[in-house]
């Protein structure tokens, strides 16, 4: 197989959504299980709605996700410029060459003549396509548009018989009838180039062996495979990857969760498990393998195990595998990940060792880097707070005041005020007294945490230590009977 070069051209007109982050993904695996590059092209033609602040999104959430690219900006390479909008001059000199040739035209058509052509051919039957009109202008009826003060646009001359096939790598055989495509424009009448026939250009010249994008871009491909011909150019291998829809089975959308990929790192979702989950939509392996190392992924992508249809995106899931990763993470990692969470919520830091025991109390419940404030903020704070649960349904049950004021005592006299030590104690007292642990257990839990849930309950009280241990307990009396 010749050189893989694969590229990533996303518009700076908005963030960088899953879409887009699931079709740079499948090129990134391509050119590296392949051992090839991975380009990155901006393409900012759109000169009213393309922001540097979009390319810096764009730029962030591929870096977050570790997609690092061979060329393009800020990497550099030997096919530049990177930025659409700086190869005008190219695109040019190809429209240049297609006109010489006769393969393209000007057309000075105006926009009412041109919605006229459209809606007569509606009222008669036919596709609302440009007619033709400027095919074969003189170079007399020329001049007198041009006298008129028309712009021209360069429009491509297409064939009207046959039919434009590809091999696609995912759907196989697709065919086109020529008849139905239109001499689509190649150049405004700006002089910028269309996004047709910019993509072409740009990925002749970047010598782009394999187009790898989503399948809403399969009506473009007939006229960029006439574009090739016409250029006298090798075509690409092209492989249309299946969209992304909601729940609902609609094409995916705000509604949907498909907020820019940074958001997610705001949320608290690890860039592997993004990673992990983004290559689930629309690729699977023949055992149907679901967590993956980056270096599994890259080893086991081939082009053959995309599906033809449509992926579901499911929260639910990538919730469910963003546990799996923090589960199976180093602590130290993990508590260098939830630093920035845990100091945003106001919670003291200053002692590391303390906030990563913390951490790794609470490490198997946590699904999302955010939650860890609010499951480990009772350890690391004075202030206690009081959930209605642990009030209502714990500490006003019959018998629990006795239980804590008991317990304080022994707490008050216990030599070993260790795990292990409290675990014995506690335990003694429910067969002296002839109660259940839980009779026990759990109002301690509630005047110790202000909540009915977390760690194991002596390593907690370990950790919290006897003076806060106590002074919780008395606080917590008030709300007994």
């Amino acid at each position: 197989m010749k050189k893989v070069r694969v590229r990533f051209a996303p518009s700076p007109t908005g963030c960088l959504h899953l879409g887009g982050a699931r079709t740079a993904l499948f090129n990134w695996l391509f050119a590296r299980h392949n051992k090839g590059s991975f380009i990155l092209r901006i393409e900012d033609t759109d000169k009213e709605r393309s922001t540097k602040e979009a390319v810096d999104v764009i730029l962030k959430g591929l870096k977050w996700l570790g997609f690092d690219w061979d060329e393009g900006p800020e990497a550099g390479g030997d096919y530049g410029p990177y930025f659409q909008a700086q190869r005008s001059g190219i695109h040019r000199e190809y429209a240049d060459k297609l006109i010489k040739e006769d393969r393209a035209y000007y057309c000075y058509c105006s926009p009412e003549e041109l919605e006229a052509m459209r809606k007569e051919a509606r009222e008669n039957g036919r596709p609302p396509k440009y007619n033709g009109r400027c095919r074969r202008l003189s170079d007399e009826q020329r001049k007198e548009y041009e006298g008129q003060g028309r712009k021209p646009v360069a429009r491509f001359r297409t064939k009207q018989e046959g039919a434009t096939k590809i091999n696609d790598l995912i759907h196989g055989e697709l065919s086109f009838e020529n008849s139905l495509l239109d001499d689509f424009v190649i150049l405004k009448s700006s002089g910028t180039a269309t996004y047709n026939f910019a993509v072409v250009v740009d990925d002749i010249e970047m010598k782009i062996s394999h187009v790898i994008r989503g399948d809403d871009h399969i009506s473009n491909t007939p006229r960029q495979a006439l574009l090739y011909g016409a250029l006298d150019a090798a075509l690409p291998e092209f492989a249309h990857i299946p969209m992304i829809f909601g729940s609902d089975k609609a094409k995916l959308s705000k509604r949907h969760g498909a907020v820019a990929v940074t958001m997610y790192e705001d949320e608290g979702y690890l860039n592997e498990a993004m990673v992990n989950y983004l290559a689930l939509l629309g690729w699977s392996t023949s055992d149907s393998q679901q967590v993956f190392e980056i270096d599994d992924l890259i080893k086991k992508f081939t082009l053959g195990g995309c599906s033809k249809s449509a992926s579901i995106f499911d929260f639910q899931k990538l919730e469910w595998l963003n546990g799996e990763y923090i589960r199976k993470m180093d602590i130290d990692e993990l508590t260098e990940k939830a630093m920035p969470f845990i100091s945003g919520a106001g919670l003291r830091v200053d002692d590391r060792e303390r906030v990563k025991k913390a951490v790794l109390m609470e490490q198997e419940k946590i699904k999302l880097l955010k939650d860890i404030p609010g499951l480990i903020d009772f350890m690391l704070k004075d202030d206690m707070e009081y959930d209605d649960r642990a009030k209502n349904k714990v500490l006003k049950k019959e018998g629990a005041g006795e239980v804590l004021s008991d317990m304080l005592e022994r707490i008050k006299g216990l030599d070993d005020f260790s795990e292990k030590g409290l675990e014995e104690a506690v335990r003694k007292y429910c067969e002296e007294k002839g109660l259940k642990t839980g009779k026990v257990f759990h109002p301690l839990r509630a005047a110790v945490s202000g909540r009915t849930t977390g760690p194991g309950l002596f390593v907690m009280l370990e950790f919290i230590g006897r003076e806060r241990v106590m002074k919780r307990i008395e606080d917590a009396m008030k709300y007994t009977q």
